[in-house]
């Protein structure tokens, strides 16, 4: 949108504020490089901004934790990788853990083993220690490119792939001899 010249710098910003809240919640930080990209004067940008924090429609501590809430429970991120996105849409570190508290460390860990699980490949020979090393480093990996801790990473990975081997080794077994018409011939 172009911006009229002759506009009031005060209702051009307040329009692009409420266009971007409009989209999805933002915090403070995200409201104010919006605003400087689009050459709001920066004293401009601040009064409004207050402005709308006053009347609740910015709200930092808000923002966090539906942000946490949301990329927790879609992207099953750890906290790690969640304090890191909240650092970098502005909001301070006091209220990125009030926010980041909502996420126990039993979630995080079912989070992790879910993710695991699903992205483990079907078919791959977890008996082969080869293949079993390289879906260990595969999967260690995208958990830590979600913010788990490596130690974490690891130690939940083993326990996902021996809870599949022994699944595996189970229904190989069970199937074998027993059942209508396994058994000795004779």
């Amino acid at each position: 949108m172009a911006a009229d010249p002759e506009a009031n710098p005060e209702s051009v910003a307040r329009a692009i504020v409420l266009r971007q809240l409009t989209n999805s919640p933002k915090s403070r930080l995200q409201l104010a490089r919006k605003l400087a990209e689009r050459n709001v004067p920066e004293d401009v940008a601040e009064a409004v901004l207050d402005r709308f924090e006053e009347v609740r429609l910015i709200d930092d501590a808000d923002f966090a934790e539906m942000w946490v809430r949301s990329r927790a429970q879609s992207r099953k991120l750890a906290r790690g990788a969640l304090r890191r996105e909240l650092a970098d849409k502005g909001i301070d570190a006091e209220t990125a853990e009030k926010a980041l508290a909502q996420v126990s460390d039993d979630d995080e860990v079912n989070a992790a083993r879910d993710l695991v699980a699903r992205r483990l490949r079907a078919g791959a020979d977890l008996s082969d220690r080869t293949e079993r090393d390289k879906q260990t480093r595969r999967l260690a990996s995208m958990l830590a490119r979600k913010g788990y801790q490596p130690s974490a990473a690891f130690r939940i990975v083993g326990e996902v792939l021996d809870e599949t081997l022994a699944g595996e080794s189970e229904s190989r077994n069970s199937g074998a001899y027993g059942g209508p018409g396994g058994g000795d011939i004779g």
